[in-house]
């Protein structure tokens, strides 16, 4: 096996991914049980939803006193990335109906930054499909181990473990902060999330804060489109 994974860089890529997948699903399977979730609860989750963040910002809202209504907006907001993903992976969401629902369910940050790092289309496909393989197992072992160890645990925070979501959280914006405009949307929404933390209902802060960067983003957007013209090149030249 190490022989054959040596010679195969994206076998070798999808499980190392699906290893560090499930450290990542033990915490969140303990914090799941710890915000008041069953192990059963807990597992269905991960089978059904099987989007990380949204998975735990939805536990941590709910942990953390919140209701549905508060919980629900922020991970759904999260997922919807997911959408914007997928079409950008029209070669690998293709074939039948069936087909690309199956596929449809596991378009996620990993499986679609292993299809883009691949050059052809065959290796496209295998990379997303092992990555997704790799992933929804380790996924789903790490959620029961995690949930079952966490009924046992008392209290995560005691542990440290209710900092998992903001660091993943943070480590999936990271990349995301590249240019002036990305940093003022962030700024803005961190001010107005910091704002509302202790009037409002937990959960509120995430949704108003996404609110909050829309009107920098769209500025910005209008900036862009009125240097352009700017800079196209004279026609006839």
């Amino acid at each position: 096996m190490p022989s054959i994974m040596a010679d195969d860089p994206i076998l070798r890529n999808a499980v190392s991914i699906g290893v560090a997948t499930a450290v990542y699903a033990v915490s969140f399977g303990v914090l799941s049980v710890g915000a008041g979730f069953s192990v059963a609860q807990t597992c269905v989750m991960s089978l059904v939803c099987f989007t990380g963040a949204s998975q735990l910002t939805f536990v941590s809202v709910i942990g953390a006193g919140g209701g549905v209504a508060g919980a629900l907006p922020p991970a759904a907001l999260l997922a919807g990335r997911n959408a914007l993903y997928a079409l950008s992976l029209k070669g690998v969401l293709s074939g039948t109906v069936r087909t690309r629902a199956l596929r449809a369910q596991f378009v996620v940050d990993e499986t679609t930054a292993m299809a883009h790092a691949q050059s052809t289309v065959a290796a496209t496909r295998r990379a997303f499909d092992l990555t997704a393989l790799c992933l929804f197992t380790a996924w789903n072992i790490g959620t029961l181990v995690g949930a079952v160890a966490g009924r046992g645990l008392g209290n995560p925070r005691d542990y440290g473990l209710d900092a998992v979501f903001p660091a993943v959280f943070l480590a999936l914006l990271a990349p995301q902060l590249r240019g002036p405009d990305a940093m003022r949307a962030a700024i803005a929404g961190v001010l107005i999330a910091l704002a509302l933390v202790p009037i409002a209902p937990a959960g509120v802060p995430i949704i108003a804060s996404a609110v909050g960067a829309v009107p920098v983003l769209v500025a910005a957007g209008r900036r862009r489109s009125r240097i352009a013209p700017a800079q196209a090149p004279e026609a006839g030249r």
